[in-house]
């Protein structure tokens, strides 16, 4: 099983949301658990390798 940190927020009455990883791409749903669903519709759309120029974040290190 994968994990992915996602941000998330309320704003009125629907939460708002998007994988840290891929912070361009946001969804929403009427509650957290329909937000999550969406979310992970998202990962497998973006990961599948089939939408491109998909930006992305990372890290780097620096000595």
């Amino acid at each position: 099983m994968n994990t992915n940190e996602f941000v998330y927020w309320e704003d009125k009455d629907m939460w708002l949301g998007y994988l840290k990883e891929y912070p361009d791409y946001w969804t929403q749903g009427e509650s957290i658990e329909k937000l999550k669903e969406n979310l992970k519709d998202i990962f497998i759309d973006l990961a599948s390798g089939t939408i491109p120029n998909i930006r992305r974040m990372g890290e780097l290190e620096i000595a």
